[in-house]
């Protein structure tokens, strides 16, 4: 089955099964049948690298600068965010071009 799916479809399967295996609300089957599927998919380092910044950090490269960039602007007008992160957004959006 997973031989003919894009790698946006392999990779969304994985996130719904890594969601799964987080929920503390689902069954220990369930949990079960997500961590067969993620072998069967490649296993867990193929949509996760090593160097993982928490949990659900997807592998450097499948992100879209895009949606990075107006996240750093979104922050740079959220009343809740520190100077600090402010500042490191200001910096990212400096470095991409879209200060």
């Amino acid at each position: 089955m997973s031989a003919n799916l894009s790698p946006e479809e392999r990779s969304n399967m994985a996130n719904g099964h890594k969601a799964n295996l987080s929920n503390p609300n689902t069954s220990e089957a369930s949990k079960q049948a997500s961590r067969q599927a993620l072998k069967e998919l490649g296993g867990e380092d193929a949509f996760y690298s090593e160097d993982k910044q928490g949990d659900d950090a997807p592998t450097a490269g499948m992100g879209n600068e895009g949606n990075v960039i107006g996240g750093h602007k979104a922050n740079l007008s959220n009343p809740n965010t520190s100077e600090e992160a402010k500042q490191h957004s200001k910096e990212v959006l400096k470095e991409h071009g879209a200060a």
